[in-house]
């Protein structure tokens, strides 16, 4: 199943075959999880919010007309799914779970603190584009797939969004920014 096409796995599962959905589940699931983590911040929330968004999907699948934009197809419902949760639990309030992310910085409390609120300034669609990237470590082909955008979009996106970040910590006198 791994050498299939999302398409190919999307005609077998409406044909009826379960396995073929799973492997669809298998591929995004990490994906999902970052995208609804951009939204919730909180990992356990973000991970029901990606399984909900599947169970959608699931049921919509019938309705999936690109069967190759599966991945952008189920990354704007596990959006929706994590927007709805984040209502249900009064929860938009980004960068308060992040152990690892931190880790990965291997800043101070201080320096991470900074980093946080230059990335909580950022459009909730620069935010996805972070996590996916830094947070989650998918390459520029998976971001693509997963948003539907185009791989010089996705550089030229991710070059402004860390001139942002730059400006904002040195103007809080981030020490040692590089532009």
């Amino acid at each position: 199943m791994d050498g299939k096409t999302d398409s190919d796995l999307v005609k077998d599962a409406l044909a009826g075959n379960g396995e073929s959905f799973s492997a669809l589940c298998r591929r995004y699931y990490p994906a999902m999880v970052a995208v609804a983590q951009a939204v919730l911040t909180d990992r356990h929330l973000a991970e029901d919010a990606a399984q909900q968004g599947f169970a959608n999907a699931c049921g919509k699948l019938s309705g999936l007309t690109k069967k190759h934009k599966f991945g952008s197809w189920l990354a704007a419902i596990c959006r929706n799914a994590a927007i709805d949760i984040a209502r249900r639990h009064n929860r938009i309030n980004y960068f308060e779970d992040f152990p690892t992310l931190e880790a990965k910085l291997e800043t101070d409390d201080q320096d991470f603190s900074q980093v946080k609120q230059a990335i909580a300034k950022l459009k909730p669609a620069e935010k996805e584009l972070v996590f996916l990237r830094f947070y989650n470590e998918k390459s520029y082909d998976q971001i693509s797939n997963v948003l539907g955008i185009s791989i010089q979009a996705i550089n030229g996106r991710l070059r402004r969004i860390k001139k942002k970040i730059a400006i904002h910590l040195n103007g809080n006198n981030f020490a040692e920014v590089k532009k």
